[in-house]
C-alpha cells in the first residue's frame, strides 16, 4: 500500500498539471496554484494504545508542525503544505485520524479520544513542543488537544472549523446558516468557494479524488476530552491564528469572528475567493498566512 506522499502525487500531479499557469500571480484567485514537488518523508504506521494511525514525518531539527484534517479528508491532503513548511525549516507531520486513509476504525467498545490519539502519536515521534494546523474538523481536535495540554502547544492555527463549541447560542446561529439536507450535498459543493469550482475543474476533481480516499472505516464515536465552551476558550493562551473564507458556507467569517472575539490572544485572517478548504483553494495566501504566524511564536 502505498504511503501518503507518494499517493498524493500520484493522483495529484496528473490531475492539476494541465491547468496550471506559467505566470501565477499570488493576487489573482482565479489562476490556479502548481502542485509544487514534495520532500522527503518517513511513513507508516503507528502503533498506539488501542490504535493503528497513519502518519508521515518530514524529519529535521526545526519547531515540528502537526497537520490536522477536515472530516473529508486524511493525511493525504496536505501536498501543498508539506514541501513549503519543511523548506522553510519547519518538521512537518500529519496523520489520518481513526477511520480515515490507512487508519484504524472507531471501535465502538472503547472509541478512545483524539486528544489521547494525538498525545500518544507525538510522544512516539519523539516531539516535544509543537505548533497544531488544522482545518475544518480539525480544529475540534486543535482546541481539544489545547484545552488538555496547552503548555505542549508553541501555536494553534484554526481554518473554518466550528471547534466543538457546545454553547447554545453559538449552535443556533450556526446551524441557523444551513438549511434542511445541507449535509447530503455534493461535498465539493459544501467545502470549495465558487470561484474555485469555476476557475479549476481539474482541481476540484483532485480534491474529490482525496475525499473519496479519506473515509475508509468507521470514523464516528469518540468524543471531546474537554467540554468546549466560550469561557474556556477565554481562558486559553495559547496564540491562536484564525482563517476564514469569505466564501465558506460552513463557516463565515463572521461565526470566525466569534472566535477571535473568545480567543484572548488571536488573530485573524480572512482570505478572498476561498469557501471552506482554504488550504487548497488558496494554498499560496493560506501558506503564508501560517508561516508569518508561527514564525513570531516558534521560541
Amino acid at each position: 500500500m502505498k504511503r501518503p506522499s507518494s499517493v498524493v502525487i500520484a493522483f495529484l500531479a496528473a490531475s492539476i498539471t494541465n491547468c496550471l499557469a506559467s505566470d501565477l500571480s499570488k493576487n489573482d484567485p482565479m489562476t490556479p496554484v502548481p502542485l509544487p514537488a514534495q520532500v522527503s518523508a518517513s511513513e507508516g504506521i503507528a502503533e498506539l494504545p488501542g490504535t493503528r494511525l497513519d502518519y508521515w514525518d518530514t524529519g529535521g531539527e526545526g519547531p515540528a508542525i502537526v497537520l490536522l484534517h477536515p472530516a473529508t479528508g486524511s493525511a493525504l491532503i496536505w501536498a501543498y503544505q508539506q514541501p513549503v513548511f519543511a523548506k522553510a525549516g519547519y518538521r512537518v507531520i500529519a496523520y489520518s485520524r481513526r477511520g480515515h486513509h490507512n487508519s484504524a476504525p472507531v471501535p465502538q467498545d472503547n472509541p478512545g479520544t483524539t486528544v489521547d490519539d494525538l498525545h500518544n502519536l507525538i510522544g512516539l515521534l519523539g516531539v516535544g513542543k509543537f505548533h497544531v494546523v488544522g482545518s475544518a474538523a480539525g480544529c475540534a481536535v486543535a482546541i481539544d488537544y489545547a484545552l488538555s495540554h496547552p503548555e505542549r502547544l508553541l501555536s494553534i492555527t484554526l481554518a473554518g472549523g466550528t471547534g466543538g463549541v457546545r454553547d447554545l447560542d453559538y449552535l443556533r446561529i450556526s446551524e441557523g446558516l444551513r438549511s434542511k439536507g445541507f449535509n447530503d450535498m455534493p461535498p465539493d459543493f459544501r467545502e470549495l468557494g465558487p470561484s474555485y469550482r469555476a476557475a479549476n475543474p481539474e482541481g476540484v476533481k483532485a480534491w474529490l479524488e482525496l475525499e473519496h480516499h479519506a473515509v475508509t472505516g468507521n470514523r464516528l464515536g469518540q468524543k471531546p476530552a474537554n467540554e468546549v465552551t466560550w469561557d474556556r476558550l477565554r481562558q486559553l493562551l495559547v496564540p491562536t491564528l484564525l482563517i476564514a473564507g469569505d466564501a465558506d458556507l460552513v463557516q463565515p467569517p463572521a461565526l470566525m469572528r466569534l472566535f477571535k472575539r473568545n480567543i484572548p490572544n488571536s488573530e485573524l485572517v480572512v482570505v478572498p475567493e476561498a469557501g471552506h478548504s482554504v488550504y487548497w483553494e488558496r494554498p499560496d495566501v493560506f501558506n503564508t498566512a501560517v508561516l508569518d504566524f508561527i514564525g513570531r511564536h516558534s521560541r
